[in-house]
């Protein structure tokens, strides 16, 4: 598949971010004394016309630390099918699109350690622009987690704009929310979505929300993750998950996008966690 100079800085960038994510995840497996590492999976995608559709590599690891975590990376290209175009910006009227990013979940051993969502993505109809963002999702809130994770995700947000940051952290608090349920998933973040004004500019924020969180998560996770755990509070991770589950599966758009484009359905579905209960 031809990229673009702007489609090709993104992706390089996606998995750029990807590799150095990674490695950092597995040295924080190697502090544990741990020798997990990432398995990776190439996938092709072929267009519904037959013509070749891009693809991506899916990332998984099960360790001492992280029980779960994909990392995924893909590109892809063609055209949107039927009414689906007509609910992705700029396609309603050219269903045609391309699409690269970057996407991570991480399910923890450690009920005291926060699991977490992130990703940042760049998408090309008759419009260009990026979205992503990142929330935190403990089992156990801690407030000092909370307060640290969203204090560098504002830092992020004001180098760029001041209002970023209450804006996209508005927009975390009702998305991440399970209505049947009446509750958030977790504990917030911030989420952006059609950011089309400048390339430039906007490539430059989505790649500092990338470097926030390769900032701050892997802190928490060291804060967290020697930390002893009961049977109970294993229970209430695991019911937790249960609720993680439902939303990526009934309201995720993320989920919905990759179903309906033709994506690496393990790599879509990476997101559910390794164990789960329903009480």
């Amino acid at each position: 598949m031809e990229l673009d100079t702007q489609q090709a800085a993104a992706r390089h960038w996606f998995e750029s971010l990807r590799d150095r994510i990674c490695a950092t995840f597995e040295g924080i497996e190697r502090e544990a004394g741990s020798d997990a590492a990432f398995a990776y999976t190439p996938w092709d995608r072929t267009d519904p016309s037959g013509a070749p559709g891009g693809g991506g590599v899916r990332g998984v690891m099960k360790g001492r630390v992280f029980e779960k975590v994909g990392v995924n990376v893909s590109t892809v290209g063609g055209a949107f099918e039927g009414d689906f175009a007509k609910s992705i910006h700029g396609a309603g009227d050219d269903p045609r699109f391309f699409a690269t990013g970057i996407s991570l979940v991480a399910h923890m051993a450690n009920p005291m350690v926060p699991a977490v969502h992130m990703n940042c993505r760049f998408l090309a109809t008759t419009k260009r622009w990026f979205g992503g963002g990142a929330d935190l999702n403990p089992p156990i809130p801690f407030e000092e987690d909370t307060a640290d994770f969203h204090a560098r995700l504002k830092a992020a947000c004001d180098a760029h704009d001041p209002a970023h940051y209450d804006r996209f952290k508005a927009w975390a608090d009702e998305y991440f929310y399970l209505p049947h349920r009446q509750v958030h998933r977790g504990v917030g973040g911030i989420f952006y979505d059609h950011l089309d004004g400048d390339f430039d500019a906007d490539f430059a924020f989505t790649r500092d929300v990338g470097e926030a969180f390769l900032d701050i998560y892997p802190a928490i996770v060291r804060r967290r993750m020697g930390m002893p755990f009961t049977e109970a509070d294993e229970a209430t991770m695991l019911a937790w998950r249960g609720r993680y589950a439902e939303f990526n599966l009934v309201y995720d758009r993320g989920t919905l996008f990759g179903l309906k484009t033709g994506g690496n359905i393990d790599a879509i579905l990476m997101s559910l966690p390794p164990r789960a209960i329903w009480a």
